[in-house]
């Protein structure tokens, strides 16, 4: 017996109807076991408090005291804006391209994701199924990695059913914690758009040199066409493809009736117009600072629960942008000129000389072992020299630095190791010494190619830049700035029995007796030495320290001509404390650290010793101004005449044996500052003083940085007298004009040498 066809039509549709009941009742079950993580066959979902701070990584920025953003710290550079940042015709050209639906559906676009397959199979499709909801799931929990570890996260097929299951669920959970414009937000301060470039604020700097809000219609088009794919649509490496993408962002936004005929006309007709530029540690004012900064603030941040590199904290620094421009500025101008010369005085030859002048041998052979490179292929060929060398003169295409710009080139790592061992580099600091702030920090000429910085992490010898401090050792002994001593040999006795017999720079000895000013300011070793006999080295050694000297310092007689090594950013500092009233303060570069809501987290403020007393400090101050003031003194015609400062200026100027270093300290009212260079390596040096002194190599650049510092009204800096005690000086100063006694005849001078060990004082003679 046959049913009736009735009857069979209600079988099928009771049929269909039990499939899709039982078919809707699995998707309910499946979605609940993927939300609660059943059996762990899923991956995890981010629980109901990261919904609701949802966390993405954030640049943390520094900032100069004059509200400059100097740099970033990131893995991901991204910065966030606010809504009303964002220009109107972004925004639209988003929903236009990306989800025009977004205002109507609740994170799910039912009729966009069932309009795939035909949008797929009719090749119309210009959007994926996923919402911009469903996309900032995905941008801000990783849904396809860092939440993909379920035991079926694996098995091919159901590991992007998985994934889109999740995002599903969040999308909803996210519009419900937030509205549209939060959301729209937040996706536009997370997304990548390439480059190195995450959301829309990092972009627009990126692509165009501008804030978001300054974006026009077409730029905005450009960055929302790159989202598409980033690298298939960079308008950097794919100019025509991407401008294309941006014809079909601006036909979308005509579509919907976010742009009329005319705006759209005149968009799609515009050339691709970039002002392409990717923000990284090599760019951007001091480069050096930053990086030496990172080290502190690395440490600071794991002791504090913070990471650096992703928890958008903001930096505020003691650094002045306009100074550190213009001290960049005068290293730059000054080196480039400085390294023309050096190059034209070892044309033809290599050098790296020793103290007698003579080519050291294997030389390159012993710093390529230096190397980065050196020591990946040594563990690459297990120690084969043939296979190391083969790579090390081998020529291969690179790009090295210059001062007239970057050259591309064939060079072996060899021939690059050659090449970048004729430079010379230098280092350059500056603070305020009543508060210790840090306003300039230049570590080294071009940070993309020499990284290491000689401000605070290099240490070289400090030549008679060191002598201050045992003039300063000298005056709190009682000697007076007028006290008088013969320009004549003297000898000290090392601990192992050796004499000592320093010269003077020009290996002279005029007999002539000099006040201790005199002394200092004409940089006379003979006399340095006397003092030095007459302190002992520890008294020296004692007194750098109360004065902020932190490398290790050897207490032996040649310690007085500045034998061992001290870095920049202690001896600004140290040199700080003469016009701070013998106040030692630590120089600070922090101001204070905040969180990414702009809640301060950590103020800071210098570490501070009495050293010295006010009068002793105010000696110091008047000493060192001898050099400026001194007709003849090692500072006055350079800072006098070729650069024109005829304020007040206390100065120091320094070289080392062979010229191999060369240095300048500086001090006014309000700044301290110093200058040191040198070849990376001691025996990489001018050939003669002509160059190779302080005062030719080092304090030009303190020079023209003081003549931009002054010309620059906004910074109000000082050329106001240095202020005097409150008390009456305990001694004269007033020590009348230059000595010019005749020189003393052979046995007078020969009764100076006095032959007693380094740490024993006698009488004066």
């Amino acid at each position: 017996m046959f049913s009736s066809p009735n009857s069979t039509f209600r079988k099928i549709i009771s049929g269909l109807w039990l499939c899709f009941a039982g078919g809707f009742i699995f998707f309910v079950l499946y979605v609940f076991a993927v939300s609660i993580n059943f059996l762990n066959l899923f991956g995890d979902l981010p629980d109901l408090k990261a919904l609701e701070n949802p966390k993405s990584e954030l640049a943390s920025e520094v900032y100069s005291e004059d509200g400059v953003l100097l740099g970033k710290y990131f893995r991901e550079n991204r910065s966030p804006v606010t809504y009303e940042q964002l220009p109107k015709h972004l925004v639209d050209a988003l929903i236009a391209t990306e989800d025009i639906r977004f205002e109507e559906h609740s994170g799910i676009d039912f009729k966009g994701t069932l309009a795939v397959p035909y949008y797929q199979l009719t090749g119309k499709q210009d959007r994926g199924s996923s919402t911009l909801t469903q996309q900032l799931a995905r941008n801000l929990f990783r849904t396809r990695s860092d939440l993909n570890d379920g035991l079926l996260s694996s098995v091919p097929g159901l590991r992007m059913l998985i994934i889109k299951t999740k995002e599903w669920i969040m999308a909803i959970k996210l519009e419900r914690s937030y509205t549209k414009k939060e959301i729209l937000l937040m996706y536009l301060n997370t997304v990548d758009f390439g480059s190195n470039a995450y959301g829309v604020k990092v972009a627009a700097k990126t692509f165009f040199n501008k804030a978001p809000e300054q974006l026009t219609l077409e730029e905005s088009a450009t960055l929302v066409g790159v989202l598409k794919g980033p690298s298939f649509y960079s308008p950097v490496s794919q100019p025509e493809r991407s401008k294309a993408r941006r014809n079909t962002v601006l036909d979308q936004m005509l579509k919907y009736n976010f742009i009329d005929q005319p705006a759209y006309q005149a968009s799609v007709d515009k050339p691709m117009k970039l002002d392409f530029n990717v923000e990284n540690q090599n760019k951007g004012l001091a480069p050096y600072f930053r990086t030496e900064m990172g080290k502190f603030l690395t440490k600071w941040a794991k002791e504090n629960g913070y990471d650096l590199y992703s928890d958008g904290l903001r930096i505020y620094t003691t650094i002045n942008s306009r100074m550190q421009k213009h001290a960049e500025d005068a290293v730059e101008d000054h080196m480039k000129a400085m390294q023309k010369i050096f190059f034209q005085q070892w044309k033809g030859k290599n050098p790296w000389i020793d103290e007698n002048g003579k080519e050291i041998k294997n030389f390159l052979a012993t710093q390529i072992k230096r190397t980065a490179r050196y020591q990946s292929l040594d563990e690459q060929y297990d120690g084969n020299e043939d296979s190391i060398k083969y790579h090390l003169t081998k020529k291969i295409p690179m790009r090295v630095f210059s001062w007239k710009g970057e050259i591309d080139t064939l060079m072996s790592p060899m021939d690059s190791l050659r090449y970048y061992k004729h430079f010379l580099h230098a280092g350059f600091m500056a603070m305020n010494p009543l508060n210790g702030h840090v306003k300039a920090w230049v570590g080294g000429t071009n940070y993309k190619y020499f990284k290491y910085d000689h401000v605070q992490q290099g240490a070289r010898q400090p030549g008679s830049t060191f002598k201050p401090f045992v003039y300063t050792a000298a005056i709190e002994a009682g000697y007076s700035p007028c006290y008088e001593v013969v320009d004549a040999p003297v000898t000290i006795i090392n601990e192992d029995g050796v004499p000592w017999t320093p010269k003077n720079s020009d290996g002279v000895y005029t007999g002539r007796r000099h006040t201790l000013r005199e002394a200092l300011a004409l940089s006379v070793n003979t006399i340095t030495t006397f003092l030095m006999k007459k302190l002992g080295a520890e008294a020296v050694v004692n007194t750098a320290r109360r004065l902020g000297i932190t490398t290790p310092l050897e207490p032996v007689p040649s310690l007085a001509l500045g034998s061992s090594d001290v870095t920049l950013f202690d001896m600004v500092g140290a040199y700080g404390t003469f016009v701070n009233k013998g106040v030692w303060t630590q120089p600070q570069y922090i101001l204070r650290i905040e969180d990414k809501a702009g809640t301060v987290v950590q103020e800071f403020a210098p570490k501070t010793v009495e050293a010295l007393s006010e009068e002793t400090a105010y000696l110091m101050v008047h000493m060192l101004q001898g050099s400026a003031d001194t007709r003849g003194g090692t500072a006055y015609y350079g800072l006098r005449f070729r650069n024109n400062l005829k304020n007040e200026i206390g100065a120091k100027t320094g070289t080392t044996s062979n010229y191999s270093d060369a240095w300048f300290m500086g001090i006014t009212p309000d700044l301290a500052a110093g200058v040191w260079v040198g070849g990376e390596d001691r025996s990489i040096h001018f050939r003669s003083a002509a160059y190779g002194q302080g005062n030719k190599l080092a304090m030009p650049i303190y020079g023209a940085f003081m003549r931009k510092v002054y010309a620059d009204k906004s910074l109000n800096v000082s050329k106001a007298p240095f202020p005097k005690p409150a008390a009456p000086l305990s001694t004269n100063i007033n020590c009348g004009a230059y000595n010019t006694t005749p020189a003393l005849p052979d046995s007078v001078q020969q009764d100076q040498v006095l032959t007693i060990p380094a740490k024993v004082t006698e009488e004066e003679f």
